[in-house]
Protein backbone atom coordinates (compact mmCIF):
# COMPACT_ATOMS: atom_id res chain seq x y z
CA UNK A 1 0.00 0.00 0.00
CA UNK A 2 1.27 3.47 -0.89
CA UNK A 3 2.26 5.78 1.94
CA UNK A 4 -0.13 8.64 2.67
CA UNK A 5 0.70 11.85 0.82
CA UNK A 6 2.33 14.38 3.15
CA UNK A 7 -0.07 16.86 4.68
CA UNK A 8 0.54 20.35 3.36
CA UNK A 9 -1.17 23.75 3.43
CA UNK A 10 -1.16 25.59 0.11
CA UNK A 11 -1.35 29.38 0.46
CA UNK A 12 -2.21 31.88 -2.24
CA UNK A 13 -2.98 35.58 -2.18
CA UNK A 14 -6.70 35.08 -1.62
CA UNK A 15 -7.23 31.34 -1.20
CA UNK A 16 -5.83 28.84 1.28
CA UNK A 17 -6.07 25.07 0.94
CA UNK A 18 -5.54 23.32 4.24
CA UNK A 19 -5.73 19.60 5.00
CA UNK A 20 -9.36 18.61 5.48
CA UNK A 21 -10.32 17.55 8.99
CA UNK A 22 -13.42 17.15 11.12
CA UNK A 23 -12.71 20.69 12.36
CA UNK A 24 -14.08 21.84 8.99
CA UNK A 25 -17.47 20.16 9.51
CA UNK A 26 -19.38 23.33 10.36
CA UNK A 27 -17.80 25.30 7.54
CA UNK A 28 -18.53 22.64 4.93
CA UNK A 29 -22.06 22.29 6.25
CA UNK A 30 -22.65 26.01 5.65
CA UNK A 31 -21.14 25.78 2.15
CA UNK A 32 -23.32 22.77 1.30
CA UNK A 33 -26.41 24.56 2.59
CA UNK A 34 -26.23 27.33 -0.02
CA UNK A 35 -28.14 26.92 -3.29
CA UNK A 36 -27.52 23.42 -4.65
CA UNK A 37 -28.75 24.06 -8.19
CA UNK A 38 -25.29 23.49 -9.68
CA UNK A 39 -24.72 20.14 -7.93
CA UNK A 40 -26.77 18.05 -10.36
CA UNK A 41 -23.75 16.07 -11.56
CA UNK A 42 -21.58 16.29 -8.43
CA UNK A 43 -21.91 14.32 -5.21
CA UNK A 44 -22.03 16.89 -2.41
CA UNK A 45 -23.00 15.91 1.15
CA UNK A 46 -26.41 16.89 2.36
CA UNK A 47 -26.36 19.98 4.59
CA UNK A 48 -26.55 18.17 7.91
CA UNK A 49 -23.78 17.46 10.38
CA UNK A 50 -23.83 13.67 10.14
CA UNK A 51 -23.65 13.57 6.34
CA UNK A 52 -20.85 16.15 6.20
CA UNK A 53 -18.92 14.28 8.90
CA UNK A 54 -19.23 11.01 6.95
CA UNK A 55 -18.01 12.80 3.82
CA UNK A 56 -14.93 14.07 5.65
CA UNK A 57 -14.24 10.72 7.29
CA UNK A 58 -14.38 9.01 3.90
CA UNK A 59 -11.88 11.53 2.51
CA UNK A 60 -9.58 10.97 5.48
CA UNK A 61 -9.79 7.23 4.88
CA UNK A 62 -8.63 7.72 1.30
CA UNK A 63 -5.70 9.76 2.60
CA UNK A 64 -4.73 7.03 5.05
CA UNK A 65 -4.81 4.53 2.17
CA UNK A 66 -2.31 6.62 0.23
CA UNK A 67 -4.61 7.48 -2.67
CA UNK A 68 -5.79 10.99 -1.85
CA UNK A 69 -4.99 14.28 -0.12
CA UNK A 70 -8.18 16.24 0.65
CA UNK A 71 -8.32 19.97 1.34
CA UNK A 72 -10.75 22.50 2.75
CA UNK A 73 -10.98 25.50 0.42
CA UNK A 74 -10.86 28.75 2.40
CA UNK A 75 -11.27 32.38 1.36
CA UNK A 76 -8.42 34.14 3.12
CA UNK A 77 -10.16 37.52 3.38
CA UNK A 78 -13.12 36.17 5.35
CA UNK A 79 -11.57 32.95 6.74
CA UNK A 80 -14.65 31.17 5.36
CA UNK A 81 -14.72 27.54 4.27
CA UNK A 82 -16.26 27.70 0.80
CA UNK A 83 -15.81 24.12 -0.38
CA UNK A 84 -13.39 21.27 -0.78
CA UNK A 85 -11.08 19.66 -3.31
CA UNK A 86 -8.46 16.95 -3.30
CA UNK A 87 -5.60 15.18 -4.97
CA UNK A 88 -6.82 11.65 -5.65
CA UNK A 89 -6.24 8.50 -7.67
CA UNK A 90 -2.48 8.67 -7.13
CA UNK A 91 -0.64 6.37 -9.55
CA UNK A 92 2.76 4.78 -8.98
CA UNK A 93 3.83 3.19 -12.23
CA UNK A 94 5.81 -0.05 -12.41
CA UNK A 95 9.04 -0.01 -14.41
CA UNK A 96 9.00 -1.30 -18.01
CA UNK A 97 10.30 -4.67 -16.79
CA UNK A 98 7.36 -4.99 -14.40
CA UNK A 99 9.10 -4.17 -11.14
CA UNK A 100 6.82 -2.35 -8.68
CA UNK A 101 7.49 1.33 -8.16
CA UNK A 102 9.58 2.20 -5.12
CA UNK A 103 9.03 5.92 -5.60
CA UNK A 104 7.66 8.11 -2.83
CA UNK A 105 6.16 10.44 -5.43
CA UNK A 106 3.23 9.54 -7.67
CA UNK A 107 3.79 9.48 -11.42
CA UNK A 108 0.27 10.77 -12.02
CA UNK A 109 -2.44 12.25 -9.87
CA UNK A 110 -5.96 13.55 -10.29
CA UNK A 111 -7.50 16.78 -9.05
CA UNK A 112 -11.12 16.01 -8.26
CA UNK A 113 -13.99 15.82 -5.77
CA UNK A 114 -14.11 19.60 -6.11
CA UNK A 115 -17.17 21.57 -5.15
CA UNK A 116 -17.76 25.14 -4.04
CA UNK A 117 -20.56 26.98 -2.29
CA UNK A 118 -22.76 28.90 -4.71
CA UNK A 119 -21.35 32.22 -3.46
CA UNK A 120 -17.80 31.15 -4.36
CA UNK A 121 -18.58 29.90 -7.84
CA UNK A 122 -17.58 32.04 -10.84
CA UNK A 123 -15.09 33.94 -8.66
CA UNK A 124 -11.30 33.88 -8.30
CA UNK A 125 -11.54 30.96 -5.87
CA UNK A 126 -11.44 28.05 -8.30
CA UNK A 127 -8.73 29.61 -10.48
CA UNK A 128 -6.37 30.29 -7.59
CA UNK A 129 -7.07 26.92 -5.98
CA UNK A 130 -6.22 25.13 -9.23
CA UNK A 131 -3.05 27.21 -9.59
CA UNK A 132 -1.97 26.22 -6.07
CA UNK A 133 -2.66 22.53 -6.62
CA UNK A 134 -1.16 22.31 -10.08
CA UNK A 135 1.97 24.16 -8.95
CA UNK A 136 2.37 21.76 -6.03
CA UNK A 137 1.76 18.70 -8.23
CA UNK A 138 4.28 19.64 -10.91
CA UNK A 139 6.87 21.55 -8.88
CA UNK A 140 6.85 19.67 -5.57
CA UNK A 141 5.44 16.20 -6.26
CA UNK A 142 7.12 16.29 -9.68
CA UNK A 143 4.31 14.33 -11.36
CA UNK A 144 4.49 13.38 -15.02
CA UNK A 145 0.75 13.73 -15.59
CA UNK A 146 -2.07 15.59 -13.87
CA UNK A 147 -5.60 14.67 -14.81
CA UNK A 148 -9.23 15.59 -14.29
CA UNK A 149 -12.51 13.83 -14.95
CA UNK A 150 -16.09 15.03 -14.84
CA UNK A 151 -19.54 13.89 -15.87
CA UNK A 152 -19.54 14.21 -19.66
CA UNK A 153 -22.87 16.09 -19.43
CA UNK A 154 -21.45 18.73 -17.09
CA UNK A 155 -20.71 21.54 -19.54
CA UNK A 156 -19.80 24.06 -16.82
CA UNK A 157 -17.28 21.72 -15.20
CA UNK A 158 -15.76 20.83 -18.55
CA UNK A 159 -15.36 24.51 -19.41
CA UNK A 160 -13.64 25.16 -16.06
CA UNK A 161 -11.22 22.30 -16.65
CA UNK A 162 -10.40 23.54 -20.14
CA UNK A 163 -9.76 27.02 -18.75
CA UNK A 164 -6.92 25.72 -16.57
CA UNK A 165 -5.13 24.45 -19.65
CA UNK A 166 -6.10 20.78 -19.57
CA UNK A 167 -6.49 18.94 -22.87
CA UNK A 168 -9.45 16.71 -23.65
CA UNK A 169 -8.52 13.02 -23.87
CA UNK A 170 -11.86 11.35 -24.47
CA UNK A 171 -14.92 9.90 -22.74
CA UNK A 172 -14.81 6.75 -20.66
CA UNK A 173 -18.26 5.19 -20.82
CA UNK A 174 -20.07 3.80 -17.79
CA UNK A 175 -17.05 4.11 -15.51
CA UNK A 176 -18.94 5.01 -12.33
CA UNK A 177 -22.45 5.56 -11.01
CA UNK A 178 -24.23 8.78 -11.97
CA UNK A 179 -25.21 11.13 -9.15
CA UNK A 180 -28.69 11.77 -10.56
CA UNK A 181 -29.42 8.19 -11.62
CA UNK A 182 -29.60 9.12 -15.30
CA UNK A 183 -28.04 7.10 -18.15
CA UNK A 184 -29.34 3.86 -16.58
CA UNK A 185 -27.58 4.84 -13.37
CA UNK A 186 -24.11 5.10 -14.92
CA UNK A 187 -21.88 8.06 -15.62
CA UNK A 188 -19.84 8.65 -18.74
CA UNK A 189 -16.74 10.60 -17.68
CA UNK A 190 -14.87 13.14 -19.80
CA UNK A 191 -11.12 12.98 -19.11
CA UNK A 192 -8.62 15.82 -19.40
CA UNK A 193 -4.92 16.07 -18.62
CA UNK A 194 -1.92 18.36 -18.35
CA UNK A 195 1.52 16.85 -18.95
CA UNK A 196 4.73 17.97 -17.26
CA UNK A 197 6.08 19.74 -20.35
CA UNK A 198 2.75 21.57 -20.81
CA UNK A 199 2.76 23.02 -17.32
CA UNK A 200 4.72 26.26 -17.97
CA UNK A 201 2.21 27.40 -20.59
CA UNK A 202 -0.76 26.43 -18.44
CA UNK A 203 0.76 28.20 -15.42
CA UNK A 204 1.30 31.41 -17.38
CA UNK A 205 -2.32 31.34 -18.54
CA UNK A 206 -3.61 30.82 -14.99
CA UNK A 207 -1.50 33.69 -13.65
CA UNK A 208 -2.80 35.91 -16.44
CA UNK A 209 -6.40 35.05 -15.57
CA UNK A 210 -5.83 35.94 -11.92
CA UNK A 211 -4.40 39.33 -12.92
CA UNK A 212 -7.39 40.18 -15.12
Amino acid sequence: MALPLALVTLRGDRVRLEPLSLDHTAGLLSAAAESRETFQYTWVPEPNESDVARYIESALGAHAAGTALPFATIRADTETVVGTTRFMSAEYWPSPDGKPSDSVRPNAIEIGSTWLAKSAQRTFVNTEAKLLMMTYAFEQLDVDRLFFKTDARNAASRANIERVGAKFEGVLRHNMYSVDGANDGYRDSAYYSVLFHEWPEAKAALLSRLRD
